[in-house]
Formats: C-alpha cells, sequence, structure tokens
C-alpha cells in the first residue's frame, strides 16, 4: 500500500506522539503497582509503617518506578514546549530519543536503585504478563528506535560541538533565568574554579572575599521577599544559581542552601519582628547562618532528638549534642532545633531558635558560653567544614523563640523540606554537569593507541548518557521549582528530583573517573574531588532510603486506590 492511501490510523506516529502514549501508559502501570504494594502494606485496611518497612524493596521500588514515570512525563513535557516556542533543535530531539529508549527499557527491564540493587516489576508484584500488557507499540518502537550507535555518537558529537557553553541542550528556560546562569557563570568561571581544587586538597574555607562576592550578586537574598531587602525571586531563580554554582564547587553552591533554609524557616514561621530584623541581614550577607538539626545516632529520625532547651527567665538554655553541622565556625546565627517539653513524645516537644554566637576561627572555632565542638574530616563537600557541637547550658535569648511559640518546631522545619530538596536536586545538576564537563574534555585531549579517547565507541557512549540522564534529572527539578512558585504542593515531586539527582550526579561522577583511567584517581585531578562532592548527595537531606520511603507513603495514600 502506498503511503498516499493510508488511512490516518496507519499513518506513521509522530514522536510526541509516541512519547506522549508511552507516558499514558505508565500511568497506568504506576497505578496497579500502586496497587500490588498497598496490598502488601495494609494491616486492618490501613497504611502500615511496621509492613512499609517488611516491605521496603516493594515500597521503595514504588518510589524509583513513580519517579521514572515522572522523569519520562517531564521529558515529553519539555519536548512539547521547545517544539512550540521553535527552539527544539537536534540535540535536544536525540536527548528526547535516547532518554524514552533508556528509562523505558530500564522500566521493563528493571531500575537501578543504587549499584547493586536492581528492582524488578515482579518486586512489585507485577508478572511479566501483565507487564507485557503495558508494553505497548509506541513503547517497543522508541526503545527499538532510540537507543542506536548512531543516536549515541551523534549526541557525543554535538555536546563536543557546544563545549564551553552552560549546559549541553537548551534547558527550557526563559531569557531572564538564562541572564541568570550566565551571570552566575561567569563569575564562578572566573573567581571559583581556578582555586577550587586548591581549597579541597588544602581543606580550606571558602576565603570570605568569595562570600562578599557572592552577597553583591544577590545569592544570598536570591528568594527574600524585596521588603526585606531580597530579589524576591522563586525556586526557579534558585535552581538556576544553585547549579552553576555547585558546577564549579559544590561547597560556593551550598553556602546559599544555608541562607535558603533560615530565611524560609523565618519567612513562615517568625514572628514580623524576626522577619524585620534577621531577613534583611540574611539578605544582604552581613549574617551567615549554619542549620543545627541533626544529632548522634538520630539521623534522619527526628523524632528522637535529645537536645533540651529549658527556659530560665529570659533566655533557654541549651544542652545536648549536635553533629554534621555545616559551615558553624563562622556563622553569626543557627537555626537550632530542641526538645522543650520532655513530656511530650516524639515530634510534639521540638522548638525551633535562631540561637546568636559570635564567629570563630580554626584557633578558637566557638568562642561562645556553653558551646564546643570539633572538627569532622571529610572526603568531600568542603570549603565550609563539618562538626560535631556539645551544648551545656549555651544561652539564647527568649525572643529568638522562632514564632515565639512553643512545640512548633518540627512542623516549621517541614515547611522548608521541599525547598531544600529542591535546591540539593539542583546542586546535583550542577556537580554532574562538572563531571560531564571534565570527562568530555579529557576524552577529547587524551591520545591512547593514536587516537583521541573520545572516538572510542564505549567513551562516547559514556559521555552521551551522562548527556541525557542530566536532562532528565533537570527537567524533573525545574518543574519542581515551577510546582512550588505556583504555590502547589511538591514535596513528592521535590522528593523524586532529589532521589533521581543524586543517582545521576553520582554516575556521571564516577564514569567522568573511568574515563580519566588511572589520572582519574589522582588527587591532582579535579574529578577526584568531583567523585568525593559527587557521593554526599545520596546522603544527606534525606539519604536515599529515606526519600524512597516518603515518596512511597505518598504514592500509596494518592495513586491506584482502587
Amino acid at each position: 500500500m502506498s503511503p498516499a492511501a493510508m488511512t490516518a490510523t496507519e499513518l506513521p506516529k509522530s514522536q510526541s506522539q509516541l512519547t506522549e502514549a508511552a507516558v499514558a501508559s505508565l500511568d497506568h502501570l504506576l497505578d496497579l503497582a500502586a496497587q500490588r504494594v498497598r496490598d502488601l502494606v495494609l494491616e486492618d485496611g490501613r497504611i502500615s509503617s511496621r509492613r512499609m518497612e517488611a516491605e521496603q524493596r516493594a515500597t521503595h521500588g514504588l518510589a524509583w518506578l513513580a519517579t521514572y514515570v515522572e522523569s519520562m512525563r517531564q521529558l515529553d513535557a519539555y519536548a512539547q514546549r521547545l517544539t512550540g516556542e521553535g527552539r527544539y533543535g537536534n540535540l535536544e530531539d536525540k536527548i528526547v530519543q535516547l532518554g524514552f529508549a533508556e528509562y523505558l527499557a530500564q522500566i521493563f527491564g528493571g531500575i537501578a536503585m543504587n549499584q547493586g540493587e536492581i528492582v524488578r516489576l515482579a518486586d512489585l508484584g507485577i508478572s511479566a504478563k501483565e507487564a507485557a500488557e503495558f508494553r505497548t507499540d509506541e513503547i517497543e518502537t522508541l526503545i527499538e528506535n532510540g537507543n542506536s550507535p548512531e543516536i549515541r555518537a551523534e549526541i557525543t558529537q554535538l555536546i563536543r560541538d557546544q563545549a564551553g557553553h552552560s549546559t549541553f541542550g537548551d534547558p527550557g528556560l526563559d531569557e531572564t533565568m538564562e541572564q541568570i546562569r550566565n551571570e552566575m557563570r561567569r563569575f564562578a568561571e572566573g573567581t571559583v574554579v581556578p582555586n577550587a581544587h586548591e581549597w579541597h586538597l588544602k581543606n580550606d574555607y571558602i576565603p570570605l572575599d568569595v562570600i562578599n562576592q557572592m552577597s553583591e550578586l544577590g545569592v544570598f537574598g536570591l528568594t527574600i521577599p524585596e521588603e526585606f531587602g531580597g530579589l524576591g525571586l522563586g525556586k526557579e531563580a534558585m535552581c538556576v544559581v544553585s547549579e552553576e554554582l555547585s558546577r564549579a564547587y559544590i561547597g560556593v553552591g551550598s553556602l546559599g542552601t544555608r541562607s535558603e533554609i533560615a530565611a524560609e524557616l523565618i519567612l513562615c514561621g517568625g514572628t514580623e519582628e524576626q522577619k524585620q530584623l534577621w531577613l534583611p541581614k540574611i539578605a544582604s550577607g552581613e549574617i551567615l547562618p549554619t542549620a543545627v538539626f541533626t544529632e548522634p545516632n538520630t539521623g534522619s529520625d527526628l523524632a528522637s532528638l535529645k537536645t533540651r532547651a529549658v527556659q530560665d527567665g529570659d533566655v533557654w538554655k541549651v544542652s545536648g549534642n549536635k553533629t554534621w553541622i555545616t559551615h558553624p565556625v563562622r556563622a553569626d546565627i543557627m537555626t537550632l532545633l530542641a526538645r522543650t517539653n520532655p513530656d511530650e513524645p516524639g515530634y510534639k516537644g521540638l522548638s525551633m531558635f535562631i540561637a546568636e554566637k559570635p564567629r570563630g576561627t580554626d584557633e578558637d572555632p566557638f568562642p561562645a558560653e556553653g558551646m564546643s565542638g570539633g572538627e569532622i574530616e571529610v572526603l568531600g563537600y568542603r570549603g565550609m567544614k563539618e562538626y560535631e557541637i556539645a551544648f551545656d547550658g549555651f544561652e539564647v535569648k527568649a525572643e529568638n523563640l522562632l514564632g515565639q511559640v512553643e512545640g512548633e518546631g518540627f512542623k516549621q522545619l517541614m515547611q522548608t523540606f521541599e525547598g531544600a530538596r529542591i535546591q540539593t536536586a539542583a546542586r546535583a545538576l550542577g556537580v554532574a554537569q562538572s563531571a560531564l564537563d571534565l570527562g568530555l574534555k579529557y576524552a577529547e585531549e587524551r591520545i591512547q593507541f593514536g587516537k583521541a579517547l573520545v572516538n572510542f565507541p564505549r567513551v562516547s557512549d559514556k559521555l552521551a548518557l551522562m548527556t541525557v540522564e542530566l536532562m532528565i534529572a533537570r527537567q524533573l527539578t525545574y518543574f519542581s521549582s515551577w510546582q512550588k512558585d505556583s504555590g502547589k504542593r511538591c514535596d513528592l515531586e521535590a522528593g523524586m528530583a532529589k532521589l533521581l539527582g543524586a543517582r545521576v550526579a553520582w554516575a556521571a561522577a564516577d564514569n567522568a573517573l573511568q574515563i580519566h583511567g588511572g589520572n582519574g584517581f589522582a588527587l591532582e585531578y579535579a574529578i577526584s574531588r568531583v567523585l568525593c562532592d559527587a557521593r554526599i548527595l545520596n546522603i544527606f537531606e534525606g539519604a536515599a532510603e529515606i526519600q524512597a520511603q516518603v515518596i512511597a507513603r505518598r504514592l500509596l495514600e494518592t495513586r491506584g486506590n482502587a
């Protein structure tokens, strides 16, 4: 039959029709998976935390499946958006093709929760026969056509042509966001990149003059409303800034996190007086905050916090131990979570404080009565330094109880989790992009067996897949920021962005080091630092296992409840 004689239903489907149909099928698959996993964790008709823990492989696998489905939805939306704006070029098209082919194949073949744990649909209670019903013709076509040697090679050649640009492929942001990105990129290239590796190797603090330049660029007041001296921008801008600064050095990208968390805590939970007092100082960089939440032996289990705060007249006296506190020595205030009511179990007895402290030095890190601590030496994520801190009657002004209300500390902290996880996902993007930059540069320069490494297919393939996964994680991250900026609940999307972004960053760093071969294992090469920096992303702001558990519970409450 000639093409002209084909009926409308017989005409070949366009790429957008294929991807749209694939996402629809995946949605139905996810509903079935949620039903099957719910059956495993129900107890007396309710979702049981005990059963969820016992069935972690299934519950966490559900979280990863949902993350992949949402990733495909956002990659499809990205292609449609750029097509409508006339910005959908050859590289973007090849990224979408390979992205769908690879992630669809993983959904039906096995998703890597980490290097050694592969979750399959059978783990979620879906048989091979049932799974086949969702593997539609459209999905088969995407898998078959999208992951060819030619497409992988073309992606690598296209990013070689774009080397030195801010990103590989149009990220789909508007002109204002790209201007912000370019400004941050210029600062990072001129000030941070030439020095980052030396700071890391010497375990030096990021110099104060660099922090002052960041203040002048508005990094610390980015999302603080203009009425309090900030720029009044949203989480999308925060993502752009965090990604570009973390691409240069995650320590610099993470400095903004301290201010972001403190400002959001005060904006959401502070009194008007507290907002007027602290927010302008945070926005200008006059004061540097640090977050003091975690305790030894508790990790993510904040309900078990033991640090006590007892009111004594016009002060609260704090006693207890905290750990993994980032940049506390040079901080001026601590957002400090402590138990003010020992009779209230779990989260209910916790309160949040804006605790003032003097800046310290390496020689005298905590020149404050009732406060001491020691440095925790770490593999990466340097430039700010990590500490264990002990409080023994440390005094906090009564007026600095956040919101002037007791027992709301955990609730106040929860309000910042969406933003913190979006920001962490954006930092992961920066680290992944840094790894890709380094891997590509080395692959082009290193000659082996008479030709550059980039000309070997498995090296080229690594670079292509790094590019694709980075764009997938980027679209998921920016989507979560848009949801947040629109005032919509986005804890699910933010959690997914963080979960995927951290894995993508680690894979990119690992693959880029592999491209370097033995040189990648040498401390003098920057990729050794990027690998160390990437590793922490899967742990802080909610370890991957905790993140998957949180995502799974939300899914079980909202999806596939037949």
